[in-house]
Order: C-alpha cells, then structure tokens, then sequence
C-alpha cells in the first residue's frame, strides 16, 4: 500500500513544493488548489511522468461544502485499497493587506476561515483515515508574532494557528503527530515592491532569503523524527529575532 499526503494550495509557491518534494519521497499526492488550475495540472504532470500517483482536486477551503468535496475525494481515493493517508500539510493561505482601519468583515472572515479554520477541520475531518504515526504539518509564518499593522488578520491567524498546533497534537495523540513549519523570508508577496523586500532581507541575521529546500529540509525532520509533536519549527535566518 502506498503512504499519501494530502498538500493544500499545491498549485504554487511553497504548496507545489512540498507536493513535488513527498512525491520525491515517494508519497502519492492529493494535490488540493483552488485558483491555480493551470499550475495544478501543470504539477500534476510532471509528478505523473515520474511513476507517482497524482490526484488534483479543486477546491475553495473556506467553503464548508467544497472543503467537505475535498474530504470526501480523499475517502473516495483511500477506499480504493491503494493507498494510506499519512501526511497532511496545510499551506493554502492567504495575506491580505489592510491596517485596523480599513480591514473590513470580509476580508477578516476569508482570513480566519483558510488560514485557521480549513486546517483544524480537514485534519478533523481526515483524522479517520490516518494510520498510527500519522502526520500533520501546519504552515506558519515567523512573523506570526510580530505586530504587522498593515497584516494584521493574518498574523492574528498565524499566531492562533501555532497555538492550534499544539491543541491539536494533545487532542490528536498518540495517533496523529501535529507540528508547525514557520518559514522566514523566502518569496516575496505579489504586493511588495523589490526595495522593501531587499530591505527585509538586509536586516536577517543571516543576510539571505530563506531557500526552499531548508523548508523541505524541516518537513523531512518532522517526517523522520516521531518524538517531535506540538512544535513549531522557525526556519527564518533569524527573521524572527529582528
């Protein structure tokens, strides 16, 4: 039997990533995207072409009917006898800019509801399917605690996220394992001028973005080490000590 992970917002950036390095490591994919429809395919064939089972699956997570669809795909494929849910990473996020002034309701509930709520209820709700030593990864953000007044829904979101990690690790065991990624500095977002995000990137420690294969890195640690759970893993350069 095959051992499957189930990747979040896998279409692009850090998801896609993480689907291709577990297909690597010869897990079969549960590619989850939402907007991403020709990145996802695009994904989707090149894992095929390397002999892994690839299933793309669209959905918008903060929809409790189509976040049911996407549990239900993953039943649906493990019924079939083939495989074994053993990994979930939550990555699909979203980081709307807004000060406190002008974050409106919408803007707040899309937030909560994909960073927060979509990764306590699939792995809820996927938590039947898992097999003892189980393992869900959460993807957080080193400035999960820091005061981004121009973010400030996504960092309250990533904050309460690491504190979920931890609930969910006590609640979840000794079946499922539940751990945090917090990546630093490693791709800019769609709105940030190249001279801000130089200037982030001056102040680390390190000097340096943080690549993704040091994120792929730590998912491989928390993979392999079965006494790690209920942590969060910084992998910043030191972007959190700024």
């Amino acid at each position: 039997m095959t051992k499957l992970a189930l990747v979040t917002g896998a279409g692009h950036r850090l998801g896609g990533a993480f689907a291709r390095h577990l297909a690597g490591r010869g897990y079969a994919i549960i590619l989850h995207y939402h907007r991403s429809h020709q990145d996802a395919l695009a994904l989707a064939v090149e894992i095929r072409s390397t002999g892994v089972p690839v299933y793309p699956v669209q959905a918008d997570l903060c929809s409790t009917r189509q976040l049911a669809r996407l549990v239900a795909s993953a039943h649906s494929i493990c019924a079939k006898g083939e495989h074994e849910l053993g990994l979930l990473v939550n990555s699909a996020a979203v980081m709307l800019r807004a000060n406190l002034f002008d974050l409106t309701p919408g803007d707040w509930d899309l937030t909560l509801d994909l960073n927060l709520k979509a990764p306590l209820f699939l792995s809820q709700k996927l938590y039947p399917l898992m097999a003892a030593g189980g393992l869900v990864v959460n993807l957080s953000d080193s400035g999960a605690h820091k005061t981004w007044t121009g973010y400030p829904a996504y960092v309250i979101s990533k904050s309460a996220l690491e504190s979920l990690t931890g609930l969910m690790a006590k609640s979840f065991a000794p079946k499922l394992r539940v751990n945090a990624i917090a990546p630093g500095l490693v791709l800019p977002g769609s709105d940030m001028a190249d001279e801000a995000w130089t200037r982030l990137v001056e102040k680390t420690p390190a000097g340096r973005t943080v690549a993704i294969h040091e994120l792929l890195l730590a998912l491989d640690y928390l993979i392999e080490n079965p006494a790690i759970t209920g942590q969060t893993l910084t992998v910043d350069g030191g972007y959190s000590l700024v």
